[in-house]
């Protein structure tokens, strides 16, 4: 008898399964993403759902997070504008939209990081491409993000900001923002997923980056240091992605490239971490 082969009475194992080369990976994630594009209505009703249950049996539903930025932006704009000394016609619309951007931006980073986290019993329970509850993430929040919209159209009424043709640019600034929002919350969702401490310090570390973004303030005031804290400052450039056309005049070259170059770099590093990291996404949950 061969050596070689299994004694009597033991079953043989089969080889240990060697881990999928990053050629396999990689074509694993390229076509949880294809599939999760694939189901848009499908998350596209989840987010909406999420906002809905949110606000269950309340009589204004989701308009209360508009009628929450409208106070605000009554109150800091008549305050800050006498601070700064700022005529209320210039400052109220910058603010406003500062503020409505900023919640945009703020909410894609600190929702992005609980998107696996809070999608926990569906990752367990539902088989899903995993870029799912990423893009239900984001779609939330620009849902919310429209409807605070209407505090805008109420200020440029008042103030009569009227459309021009630099207002379109607005709709190509949006898709450049949230084509970087997905991968953010990717990259964020899986860093907190398997660290979670990690979303007390992005929600820290946003609170800070919030006073330092032109949002409250004009770039205009800092004279010579607006190159450190402007020009450098990429929440400044996603901001202007959306204020600039909306207060009728275009974004900067520099800010398109910015936030392009951003996005370029942002998708590879996410995609090579989704391809590493992906499969482990349920063991994390």
């Amino acid at each position: 008898m061969d050596a070689a082969a299994p004694e009597q009475g033991m079953i043989a194992q089969p080889p240990p399964l060697s881990p999928p080369a990053s050629s396999s990976r990689a074509m694993l994630a390229a076509a949880d993403l294809r599939e999760t594009m694939r189901r848009w209505r499908v998350w596209g009703r989840i987010g909406w759902q999420d906002i809905r249950m949110r606000y269950r049996r309340s009589i204004i539903g989701p308009f209360w997070l508009t009628l929450s930025m409208a106070v605000m932006v009554t109150a800091l704009g008549v305050l800050y504008a006498q601070l700064l000394r700022i005529t209320i016609r210039d400052y109220l619309p910058f603010l406003t939209l500062g503020l409505l951007a900023w919640g945009l931006i703020s909410g894609l980073l600190n929702d992005g990081g609980q998107a696996f986290i809070g999608a926990a019993a569906f990752i367990r329970q539902v088989r899903m491409p995993h870029a799912f509850h990423a893009l239900r993430s984001v779609w939330r929040n620009f849902l919310i993000f429209a409807h605070n919209i209407v505090v805008f159209v109420g200020v440029a009424l008042v103030f009569q900001i009227w459309p021009s043709p630099a207002t379109l640019l607005v709709i190509p600034g949006l898709v450049l923002l949230l084509l970087n929002g997905v991968w953010a919350t990717l990259l964020l969702g899986m860093i907190c997923l398997r660290f979670r401490d990690a979303p007390q310090i992005i929600t820290s570390l946003l609170q800070v980056v919030f006073f330092v973004t032109p949002v409250l303030w004009k770039p205009e005031l800092l004279e010579g240091r607006r190159y450190a804290f402007v020009a450098l400052n990429p929440f400044y450039h996603f901001v202007e992605l959306v204020r600039a056309p909306l207060l009728g005049h275009a974004p900067a070259l520099e800010t398109w490239l910015a936030t392009g170059a951003i996005g370029v770099l942002g998708w590879a590093v996410t995609f090579v971490f989704f391809s590493r990291y992906r499969h482990r996404i349920p063991y994390w949950v």
